[in-house]
């Protein structure tokens, strides 16, 4: 059986899972063909999703922006553009594809369905930035509509990204204040590590001078060493400026 020939009533579906019915079809069926099924169907008067994918990319470059630079007033330019990255990336996107099942609802090409495309990050992360420019146009360009849609994926990850440290450089900081003192010398060691070797959990701590001033754990050796910097940084009671 053709997967693709149950496509027309999927992307009902996918209206009912995104909470937005297009008022142009179309540019819902485009947001959803990848090049592969337009290769495999020459002559067809389907356009891929390409030309959307790249207005979709730079819509959510701006609703992520505006939302950082007004939520986040107190963080620097670097800090903003890291917290962009980490959540507009194509693991963050095709994050956001698989929690509404986006590849269900793609026309592949055969070689691609067969291939694992549906599940393919760099497919899927496409797709949902041509979903966002097809929703962009069929609002006639309303940002806001788009922002409904988008933000609840965005503001899921940084919360997942703010419990693993990732964009809150707690190393950084706690280096920039043990070298106002000449001589100081800071150190990560690590001093334990548990569970299996896919799951693990390692322990550091931060020294200073042979000087314990913090413990972390984390899912890895970098994520300990921020959760042991962070604990330092409140000793020196300085961590409050890198909270949002």
């Amino acid at each position: 059986m053709d997967n693709n020939a149950s496509l027309p009533l999927a992307k009902e579906l996918l209206e009912e899972r995104i909470g937005y019915k297009f008022n142009n079809a179309e540019l819902l069926t485009e947001a959803l063909t990848h090049s592969s099924y337009i290769n495999e169907h020459k002559g067809s008067d389907l356009n891929c999703n390409e030309r959307l994918e790249f207005l979709g990319d730079s819509v959510l470059s701006i609703v992520v922006s505006r939302y950082l630079f007004f939520q986040y007033s107190s963080r620097q330019e670097g800090d903003l553009t890291k917290i962009r990255a980490a959540v507009v990336c194509e693991k963050a996107l095709a994050k956001y594809a698989k929690e509404i099942c986006l590849g269900d609802y793609l026309y592949l090409g055969h070689g691609e369905d067969k291939n694992n495309g549906r599940t393919r990050a760099s497919i899927t992360s496409d797709a949902f930035e041509a979903l966002l420019g097809a929703m962009y146009i069929d609002t006639d360009y309303d940002a806001e509509r788009v922002s409904l849609f988008l933000m609840p994926f965005v503001k899921k990850e940084i919360d997942y990204i703010r419990k693993g440290e990732a964009f809150a450089d707690y190393k950084t900081a706690l280096q920039q204040i043990i070298q106002q003192a000449n001589g100081e010398r800071l150190v990560y060691t690590v001093v334990g590590e548990s569970g299996p070797d896919h799951e693990k959990t390692f322990t550091v701590e931060a020294r200073l001078n042979s000087n314990v001033i913090g413990v972390g754990s984390g899912s890895s050796k970098r994520a300990a060493e921020q959760a042991a910097a962070r604990e330092a940084l409140r000793l020196f009671g300085a961590d409050e400026t890198l909270e949002a």
